[in-house]
């Protein structure tokens, strides 16, 4: 039997995030997810979708003739077959990011794909499910992100910041302010006080497109 995934959708749009903010990708939201963080943009990818063999979702993802792919969820790791999948798009010759909450081990993704790790702060409501082990696997293709809802959030990154020195394991350190709950000046003002080595990160389709799934 085919190797499977159970796929939300796939689409083409420009990265809201990240180190490739405003290039072209294509994503692929897999279904699934065992966190409930409070502020979740992405709630209908929970259940549902489709049963998708990794040759069906390699031959959509080629029809829009990308660059660069994003896997993202949900939470991709929740479905092993997303390890072989992220093999066979790099190997396809895509640059491939992955998306993924840092509750789950990283340490079978393939070293060709950026890993974005979202460590959960206190107001995600899931901040015990952080898996530090991770940690030590990050290399300089890798990201680490934070969103922030407070100030008691951003409070807590920068000790993980310097707990960690995530700067020097990872090639991007990402502060994103929650959308609705704290303002990006708030936050862009703390990271400038402090002199933090980390990049503001804002969340360009929301701006560009209202916050519309699919974009």
């Amino acid at each position: 039997m085919s190797e499977t995934l159970r796929i939300t959708e796939i689409f083409y749009s420009l990265q809201g995030e990240t180190r490739t903010a405003g290039l072209p990708t294509v994503f692929v939201r897999l279904t699934g997810c065992p966190l409930r963080c409070q502020y979740c943009d992405t709630a209908y990818a929970f259940s549902g979708g489709e049963l998708c063999t990794l040759q069906e979702i390699l031959a959509q993802v080629a029809t829009y003739q990308p660059r660069y792919v994003c896997v993202t969820g949900g939470e991709p790791l929740a479905q092993p077959n997303c390890i072989p999948l992220l093999q066979q798009l790099c190997d396809a010759g895509y640059q491939v990011s992955l998306e993924t909450s840092g509750a789950l081990d990283i340490a079978a993704v393939d070293p060709r794909v950026s890993r974005v790790l979202d460590l959960k702060t206190p107001d995600s409501q899931e901040v015990a499910r952080n898996r530090y082990e991770n940690i030590a696997l990050l290399t300089a293709h890798d990201q680490v992100k934070f969103v922030i809802c407070s100030r008691k959030d951003y409070d807590w990154a920068v000790s993980k910041l310097i707990e960690y020195r995530l700067e020097q394991r990872a090639g991007e350190v990402l502060f994103s302010p929650s959308q609705h709950e704290l303002p990006a000046r708030q936050l862009a003002d703390w990271i400038i006080a402090d002199n933090l080595p980390v990049r503001l990160q804002l969340q360009l389709h929301k701006i560009l497109w209202n916050d519309v799934p699919g974009h």
